[in-house]
């Protein structure tokens, strides 16, 4: 039989899988990583992971396959029974990612700035296409997907590889699926998305014409969108944010 603390950590680690699902960090028909890389996420063993996702699995919110292309899959998003463990997981953190997110929206905004002094012709040449990519993809995780490549080609058109790992560090603090940000429930997602498109036509004009100040405001304000999802997850589950 397992003993209370191992019991403890499998109970921890499943409320958080059932919170990245339920604010979107991981997306329907999205796979999840592989135990061993999760297991290093997450700061447990992976049998402490697998038998976190066993139940999950037999929740209905995973699946696994078998054979090539096979893994561990999300089926759907936060069904009614994962109110409790949403509220509770983001109650008990809640300080702790206020404050992340928002060293997070300022290092976004830093390294706008940045990228809108330095971008070179081809950078600006390849976020214009990112930026496309972006508005044709499908609704749900290729959006997601795309949305990560956008970001990270900014990123790179900074110039900084100390700013951009200490970015990801504090992402990875947040989101398990970092660098993949937050993209909420079905029920808000086509907003969301309209929202999100808005947010990168300016942005990427901003940094391709070399308005540093502009830049950064609105890589600041557009991050801002994962505490929002955060605090909706939390309302939601029936807790209030504070500060």
């Amino acid at each position: 039989m397992p003993d209370r603390a191992t019991e403890t950590r499998v109970d921890e680690v499943e409320d958080r899988l059932v919170t990245a699902v339920a604010v979107g960090e991981y997306l329907p028909a999205s796979r999840l990583p592989p135990e061993r890389e999760l297991a290093v996420l997450l700061g447990v063993g992976r049998v402490t992971v697998r038998a976190a996702i066993a139940r999950l699995v037999e929740r209905g919110l995973l699946e696994t396959r078998r054979g090539r292309g096979g893994g561990t899959f999300v089926r759907t998003q936060w069904p009614d029974s994962s109110s409790e463990s949403v509220g509770r997981t983001l109650l008990a953190r809640w300080a702790g990612i206020r404050d992340t997110a928002d060293a997070i929206a300022l290092l976004h905004g830093a390294l706008a700035t940045a990228a809108s002094e330095r971008i070179t012709d081809d950078e600006r040449a390849v976020l214009r296409v990112r930026l496309e990519d972006f508005r044709v993809a499908g609704s749900g995780l290729e959006k997601q997907q795309a949305d990560a490549v956008l970001h990270r080609t900014i990123i790179e058109a900074a110039g900084n590889a100390v700013l951009a790992a200490t970015l990801a560090g504090l992402e990875s603090q947040v989101s398990i699926a970092a660098p993949a940000h937050l993209w909420g429930t079905a029920e808000g997602m086509a907003e969301m998305e309209a929202r999100a498109l808005h947010d990168h036509e300016g942005l990427v004009d901003a940094v391709c014409d070399g308005r540093a100040v502009e830049a950064g405001v609105l890589a600041r304000q557009h991050v801002g969108i994962d505490l929002e999802l955060l605090e909706r997850a939390m309302l939601r589950a029936g807790q209030v944010p504070t500060g």
